[in-house]
């Protein structure tokens, strides 16, 4: 698999061994934001066709985790259509259903077939939200699909800075649970060689891309 590796910048410390500084998120997001609707779709549907292999880990009525990509991400609608085809359930974040101050993800099911008919109403942090009283914790998932600014080469994720991922999925990730799955779903711009990781950072278990599918 080939990926455009963007090397981040090192930065030296009292002469010491240099520490990692990631670039910025502006660098990606930016890139993401300049590709037509067009492109977006075409290589969303490159990335769908290595969902095979995914597929290959996942038990019959498996339930999965989607985003809405509203930020530029590469589009999640093949990941809907795959689900829908092979009988998974699909399911969205919900944030702040605890309170504002909780920043555990609980999952909602979607019964559409598109996600531009959804219902949904715009949460303070910009992303739109579809909201049930049937709610999921993360751990009754068997896959996630996160969203990311960028991965590196190790599996290490950057978000967007507000934890929700790393603070839904931490206690379970380091208490040794497998599930579920952290799957990255991203172009191929967005793989970096290393990602500065912080303690609370919880990784991936593989990515999608256009150019293929990796496990870490």
């Amino acid at each position: 698999m080939h990926s455009e590796i963007i090397p981040a910048e090192p930065k030296t410390l009292n002469s010491q061994e240099p520490t990692l500084s990631n670039p910025p998120r502006r660098h990606f997001t930016r890139q993401r934001r300049q590709l037509s609707e067009g492109a977006r779709r075409n290589l969303a549907q490159a990335a769908s066709l290595h969902l095979s292999k995914l597929q290959q880990r996942l038990p019959k009525r498996a339930r999965i985790g989607l985003y809405y990509d509203g930020f530029g991400e590469l589009p999640t609608q093949p990941l809907l259509d795959w689900c829908k085809r092979l009988g998974y359930s699909p399911y969205l974040p919900v944030v702040g259903s605890l309170g504002s101050d909780d920043k555990r993800l609980r999952f909602v099911p979607v019964y559409h077939s598109k996600l531009i008919n959804l219902p949904t109403r715009i949460h303070q942090l910009g992303m739109k939200q579809n909201h049930s009283r049937a709610l999921l914790w993360a751990s009754e998932l068997d896959v996630i699909i996160c969203p990311l600014v960028a991965v590196d080469k190790h599996g290490n994720r950057m978000g967007m800075g507000g934890g929700f991922y790393d603070t839904t999925l931490g206690k379970s990730y380091r208490s040794g649970v497998k599930k579920p799955l952290k799957i990255g779903w991203c172009y191929d711009f967005q793989v970096v060689e290393q990602l500065a990781r912080q303690p609370w950072d919880v990784p991936l278990d593989g990515l999608i891309t256009p150019n293929g599918i990796r496990w870490f």
